[in-house]
């Protein structure tokens, strides 16, 4: 059998990995769209405020996600059920893997009809 290790891929640097991770959870709205939005609307102190929100809550996040999936080392669905399974707790946790691949799919949607817009856009721009 094939060793486990060979299998995966791995990033070409901590840095990218940083920067994809950090693109994944931040999102475009969060980059672009909503600071301007609040800025213009006298929500500047706002933007703060949810900026560290976003950091306090999502970073544990992202680390708890990294953390299972390299203890598992298989899709969300099965690393949650078998960590749960080595931690003694019940297999329903594995239903948390299956809702963060539908968000993912609902999200990389999202993005598709952004995408669709950004081309339509850059068309329409370019024949005036």
């Amino acid at each position: 059998m094939q060793d486990r290790e060979s299998t995966y891929g791995f990033w070409s640097s901590r840095w990218m990995f940083i920067l994809a991770a950090t693109g994944a959870t931040a999102g475009l709205g969060n980059i672009w769209r909503f600071p301007y939005l609040a800025g213009e609307n006298g929500g500047g102190a706002f933007v703060l405020v949810y900026l560290l929100c976003i950091a306090l809550i999502g970073i544990p996040l992202m680390m708890a996600e990294l953390l299972i999936g390299r203890r598992g080392r298989q899709n969300p669905y099965d690393s949650i059920r078998s960590v749960a399974a080595e931690s003694g707790v019940s297999s329903r946790w594995a239903w948390l893997g299956l809702a963060g691949m539908l968000a993912g799919f609902l999200i990389f949607s999202l993005y598709s009809v952004v995408s669709g817009w950004v081309l339509a856009y850059l068309f329409h721009g370019a024949h005036g």
